[in-house]
């Protein structure tokens, strides 16, 4: 539901200095107009699937996208519709398994969502730094910081409390480091992976966390690297993305999932401190109503979220 979004996307696929050998577009649309679109435009090697509303979900796409794979292939990478890649993403993604062959699994960067700078000074209370960069850590961690909630461990790394620094935690170095997840929007695998482990259906629809599920469970396989030299823009398109109470709820039910992917029998402090983030991200977004001009949103997601940890008390996600 996203052709325009999607057509950028693809035009910067065309200009790629490693041209993929296969394209697969596995339209969920329940409109012809991403079709249309896709044939106005030539793309070499773009293989088009609408599928119904069974197979309707980034999961289910995902899976069925992988099962249309050539047998040539040997590494299968993902993109969100909404990104624009840098001319070399694709070449520099490669180049990362040939320098690691224990790589199962390679990450791209998103270079537009955080704004970094070189170290000059020393380390403020509210930055964070890796690298010789410093960025802002945000109001959201800067509250976890001083209620000792924040994770004492690297960018990609899940810590016992979950709730780590994602990858946008990684500085703009060029380098590559080892994750236990990334992005999927911005992700790549061996296809080989795929004959162990799948997407998970328990994700359906709009999937939120589908990709740290999936990393979580690799990184149990083998190794996985973030290439922050593959470089890529992310917009953020605002079409298809569920109403913010259902994505309140998502973000609490799917978080406690993937949580105990990782940790499937966390301490008492661990448990604590989970249910502690949960109510202050639940009492931020709640404040949210009063200090925004989208107080509608703030609302139906705080109750989203609040509806989601309740039910973690008699209905819980199945592992």
């Amino acid at each position: 539901m996203r052709p325009k979004p999607l057509l950028a996307l693809l035009k910067s696929v065309k200009k790629q200095t490693l041209y993929p050998s296969q394209i697969i577009i596995v339209d969920g649309s329940t409109n012809s107009l991403t079709k249309e679109a896709i044939e106005k435009n030539g793309f070499n090697n773009l293989e088009y699937y609408l599928v119904e509303e069974k197979d309707r979900g980034l999961t289910k796409q995902r899976n069925i996208g992988i099962e249309k794979t050539g047998k040539n292939i040997a590494i299968v990478c993902f993109l969100d519709d909404d990104t624009i890649l840098e001319k070399e993403y694709f070449e520099r993604i490669i180049n990362t398994y040939i320098k690691y062959p224990d790589a199962i699994a390679v990450g791209g960067y998103i270079t537009n969502e955080v704004e970094w700078k070189k170290k000059t000074k020393p380390v403020l209370f509210d930055e964070f730094e890796k690298d010789g960069h410093i960025r802002k850590i945000g109001k959201r961690n800067l509250i976890r910081k001083r209620l000792g909630l924040l994770s004492d461990q690297e960018p990609g790394i899940m810590p016992f409390l979950s709730n780590g620094f994602p990858v946008s935690f990684l500085p703009p170095t060029d380098r590559i480091y080892k994750v236990e997840y990334f992005m999927g929007g911005v992700s790549s695998y061996k296809k080989n992976l795929f004959h162990q482990i799948s997407f998970s259906n328990y994700f359906e629809g709009y999937g939120l966390y589908e990709d740290l599920d999936f990393c979580l469970r690799a990184s149990k396989i083998g190794k996985l690297y973030v290439n922050t030299a593959a470089k890529l823009a992310h917009h953020h398109e605002v079409a298809g993305r569920p109403n913010k109470y259902t994505y309140g709820s998502m973000v609490v039910r799917n978080g406690w999932y993937v949580w105990r992917i990782k940790y499937s029998k966390p301490s008492l402090k661990a448990r604590f401190k989970w249910n502690a983030i949960v109510l202050l991200q639940i009492f931020l977004r709640g404040v949210n109503v009063f200090t925004t001009n989208k107080r509608k949103e703030a609302l139906t997601e705080t109750f989203g979220r609040l509806s989601g940890w309740f039910s973690l008390l008699y209905n819980k996600p199945i592992l």
